[in-house]
């Protein structure tokens, strides 16, 4: 009791463990696919808003490259605004005094409205340059020498204020693109933006099918898309265009039909090492798990195969020993035919024990390939016959029969016959053996185009489905245990089927518990 407790804990503890480790891969393949979508996602975002950013700049660029032959034309003294700092600090000791100036100049700039859209009004924009003048005056006492001094330096600075400059043109930009809107595709084409996601998806690693589709913010798909892109919030990541003033009537979407495929292949390598590790684990376990079984099955067996043989053995040496007691008695030694009677009882039980044992070293030969079976043309069907009138006697003795159907066509085998001889005598005493109360036992012979075949039908008490898988393995007994109401020790059909493949042939029986079995073999002709 207490092994078959720690089989089956061995087994949990060991199912457990496999269910826990391929858990644990399971686990990390999906968290390594969730990190990979994340990552994906971030690139995708990052493609997009890298996208939107170049298809602004390139407006922006398109309307500064409009205006600025106009930055270039000095304008009337009217439209410019001039903003005068000075600073200025007097050394009275080294008489000396430092001065600076700064001078602003706001230049006002009308663009014709034409050249941008086709509207009556004109815009303006400011052309911004500054001028910084440093100057030291020498020998300073009195405001006169100020005045008329000529001992002085001075370093003069002109530029154009290209940032201050720049920041108010992308104001009135934007100020003019939300005054006169147009539709998004006069704004960028089909091609630039497809050109525009390829370089910047490719720039991220991202080397994909993908389709796009800008959205306006009520919902309805623009001109801009490929194909026939219909947009699923789902499995697409979008990106604001053309922003102004944090605000945007337009949305650009993108999805990628092959996505999965790109993540798991991105991982494939590891993925594969993965699985195969867990394959790997898996088959070690089940081979485990089935050499236990097996070797469990296998001392069960044993067990039986001792309990059953020494049974066997038993009877046999109880009987000679009776039977010598009786001889060695005073008054039976002297008489013959108790004598004789009594020997050829020791005869009979020897003989007995010896088939036993050879039938044991005929299966333990056969597994080692050292049984020599040397094979010659025979008519199988004279073999049925004579393997019948071995087993005749038997039967009649318990009143039953043996009814034969020959219907073979051909019978010619290349075969063992002393061999095939043992097979049927094999199968016709399990059908007598398993027979309860008058044994009725029919044979039929038929053949084919190819192979001969034998069948021996029994109405005896049959057997299981399950007694059906195992029933020609060495030692295997429905009746497991100690039981012998049915003697035997599990070898006749082991022989049997050893014997049938040796000659090229198959055996397998049909049965039913209470309803008998069908034992049927199948053997090549010549």
């Amino acid at each position: 009791m207490m092994g078959k407790k720690m089989f089956v804990l061995i087994v949990v503890l060991m199912s457990f463990s496999l269910i826990g480790i391929v858990t644990v891969q399971i686990y990390w393949i999906g968290n390594a696919v969730e990190t990979k979508n994340k990552q994906f996602k971030s690139d995708v975002k990052k493609s997009l808003a890298q996208v939107s950013a170049e298809v602004s700049e390139k407006e922006y660029l398109e309307f500064y490259r409009k205006i600025s032959p106009y930055l270039e034309v000095t304008g009337k003294p009217s439209d410019s605004q001039i903003h005068n700092y000075m600073l200025q600090q007097i050394d009275t000791t080294g008489k000396q005094l430092f001065s600076y100036s700064f001078t602003f100049v706001e230049q006002g700039i009308e663009i014709p409205t034409e050249i941008l859209a086709n509207d009556s009004l004109d815009i303006v924009v400011k052309r911004i340059a500054s001028k910084e003048d440093i100057s030291t005056f020498s020998n300073i006492t009195s405001n006169s020498d100020f005045a008329n001094n000529n001992s002085s330096q001075t370093f003069t600075k002109i530029q154009r204020n290209q940032v201050q400059e720049e920041a108010y043109i992308k104001e009135v930009f934007n100020n003019f693109r939300a005054s006169f809107p147009i539709p998004i595709h006069q704004r960028v084409s089909n091609r630039e933006l497809n050109l525009l996601l390829s370089e910047a998806f490719t720039k991220h690693g991202i080397d994909i099918d993908f389709k796009y589709g800008v959205y306006s913010t009520d919902g309805y798909l623009t001109n801009l898309k490929s194909g026939y892109y219909t947009i699923n919030k789902a499995n697409s990541i979008g990106r604001p265009l053309f922003i102004n003033n944090g605000e945007s009537k337009f949305t650009l979407y993108v999805t990628f039909p092959n996505q999965q495929e790109h993540i798991i292949s991105d991982i494939s390598n590891i993925l594969f090492l993965s699985l195969f590790f867990i394959f790997i684990i898996i088959v070690a376990f089940s081979s485990s798990l089935y050499q236990l079984i097996r070797q469990k099955k296998i001392s069960e067996i044993k067990t039986d195969f001792i309990n059953n043989m020494t049974h066997e053995f038993k009877t046999p040496i109880a009987t000679i020993n009776l039977a010598l007691d009786a001889i060695k008695n005073p008054k039976i030694i002297n008489d013959n035919e108790k004598v004789k009677r009594y020997v050829k009882m020791i005869r009979e039980e020897n003989k007995r024990m010896h088939g036993q044992v050879e039938n044991v070293l005929r299966i333990s030969k056969l597994e080692k390939n050292q049984l020599e079976i040397s094979k010659v043309a025979l008519d199988v069907q004279d073999v049925v016959e004579e393997a019948i009138s071995h087993v005749r006697l038997l039967v009649n003795n318990q009143k039953g029969t043996i009814t034969t159907h020959i219907q073979a066509v051909r019978s010619e085998i290349l075969g063992n016959q002393l061999h095939l001889t043992n097979v049927i005598i094999n199968m016709l005493e399990n059908a007598l053996k398993y027979s309860e109360g008058e044994p009725n036992i029919e044979v039929f012979s038929e053949s084919t185009a190819k192979f001969f075949i034998l069948k021996i039908k029994d109405d005896g008490i049959g057997m299981g489905k399950s007694a059906q898988k195992y029933v020609f393995n060495k030692f295997y007994r429905e009746h497991k245990g100690n039981v012998h109401n049915v003697k035997g020790h599990g070898l006749g059909l082991a022989y049997v089927k050893e014997i049938v493949e040796n000659h090229q042939g198959t055996v397998f029986v049909e049965s039913e518990k209470g309803k008998g079995s069908t034992f049927t073999v199948k053997l090549p002709l010549i």
